[in-house]
């Protein structure tokens, strides 16, 4: 009775916690200016199942596709089986879902061959990271808390695997001695070849036992804690994230409401124009505000991998752009003013904006808006967005462009093209004498 009362105050404990924490994140996202994207349902539902369900896009490069897509399936088929721990946490029974007999030994005999390929994945992908050292898991952004992150994940993965499967090789030799309440029930394909490292005794095997069990529940619950803080929290956001993906072509440009208005009141003087929204009055965005809430939720489901700066052609040339680092110093700043907003209220703004602060404008200038970045993320993140949003605020609220896009605007503004030529001496290169 002890054991289940310690149990469910863990577990009401973590729950409390992690929805505090969503909570915050909510916040966080909300912070963002509304948009409408809730059009054509139908795609929406096919492009989260095609990309985050199928992981259609991680794929595209096999080798990492694959170990994913181990841990991927682990993680949630397993999940049955925490669901089991955690009901005979709660009521004291043992392997609560034994009454499913014949089914039951096969769900077991699955979850361990499922936990022997995250177990493997993990290792692999720790290999990568620091032995192979992959070029995209560097760069000026992949500090010292971004590479621990991944570490630490990966680690505690693994731990939780192996605690999971000594578990369970402890039970079998219990259940072989019919001790206590250890009755037999389950397939042990995995477990069963470590039975031979573990003692004999019915006491020692009962210890290993229990202690694998809490370390492996708490370690799940620690895990869940965890996640609001790291990368990875794209496991729970990749699926909304998806649904609300960008479903126009890629590149196109949306027109600004407020430049329309006055356009249309150039052309035609008998246009009337709507009261301003007082919302709307700033061009392009400069700080977290001036974002979407889609493009802060961009932010929260990056999961760092990479993919997007090594496909930017100007990261590859030398420049400063990492699409990765657009997403990471938009995240950093939303929480930085998140903090200070649940500090000094939900109107307050610090002195610092995530352009210049965070992002430099020469970052922004070395985009080629060739949507590389967008077509790599393997969650539909679109760092082009927030880009172009920067830029459009150091042109049309800074007058802040490098020289040639200056000259440019002005030819536009006085010749009506983009060259400095009058638009009488357009076609003197067809004229033969």
């Amino acid at each position: 009775m002890i054991s289940q009362i310690i149990f469910i105050l863990a577990l009401l404990v973590s729950i409390y916690f992690f929805t505090r924490n969503l909570i915050r994140i909510q916040k966080n996202i909300q912070m963002g200016r509304d948009i409408h994207l809730e059009d054509d349902k139908l795609s929406r539902w096919k492009t989260m199942a095609r990309v985050a369900l199928g992981q259609s896009k991680l794929i595209t490069r096999p080798l990492a596709g694959i170990m994913h897509f181990f841990i991927y399936i682990g993680f949630i088929l397993i999940n049955i089986e925490v669901l089991e721990i955690i009901l005979d946490g709660i009521t004291g029974s043992h392997r609560i879902f034994s009454r499913l007999g014949g089914f039951y030994n096969f769900l077991i005999g699955f979850f361990e061959i499922l936990a022997l390929g995250v177990l493997l994945a993990c290792i692999v992908f720790l290999i990568r990271r620091h032995i192979g050292k992959l070029k995209r898991f560097s760069g000026l952004e992949m500090k010292k808390w971004p590479k621990e992150d991944a570490d630490i994940i990966l680690f505690t993965e693994i731990l939780l695997m192996l605690a999971f499967l000594t578990m369970n090789a402890a039970d079998q030799k219990l259940q072989a001695l019919h001790f206590s309440h250890y009755l037999k029930a389950g397939n042990f394909p995995i477990s069963t070849l470590f039975t031979g490292i573990l003692p004999k005794q019915a006491g020692s095997l009962e210890f290993i036992e229990r202690f694998c069990w809490w370390f492996h529940i708490l370690g799940i619950l620690a895990f869940l804690n965890y996640l609001p803080y790291s990368k990875h929290f794209h496991i729970l956001l990749a699926f909304p994230n998806t649904y609300f993906s960008n479903l126009k072509p890629k590149g196109q440009f949306l027109n600004m409401a407020q430049v329309t208005v006055e356009v249309k009141t150039m052309l035609d003087p008998s246009f009337i124009a709507p009261e301003p929204n007082p919302t709307q009055i700033k061009f392009g965005a400069k700080d977290i505000p001036d974002l979407s809430w889609k493009n802060l939720m961009d932010a929260y489901s990056c999961t760092e991998c990479g993919r997007c700066t090594s496909e930017c052609p100007a990261n590859i040339t030398g420049k400063l752009l990492s699409p990765r680092k657009i997403m990471m110093d938009t995240r950093d700043r939303m929480v930085e003013l998140g903090k200070y907003k649940e500090t000094h209220g939900a109107n307050a703004l610090d002195d610092k904006t995530l352009l210049h602060d965070y992002i430099r404008p020469e970052e922004l200038w070395a985009c080629t808006t060739c949507n590389a970045c967008t077509q790599a993320c393997p969650v539909n993140i679109d760092p082009l967005n927030i880009i172009i949003q920067l830029r459009q605020y150091l042109v049309m609220e800074d007058s802040n462009a490098p020289g040639s896009l200056n000259a440019m605007f002005n030819n536009i503004e006085n010749n009506g093209a983009p060259w400095p030529f009058s638009p009488a001496d357009r076609l003197n290169w067809a004229i033969t004498d």
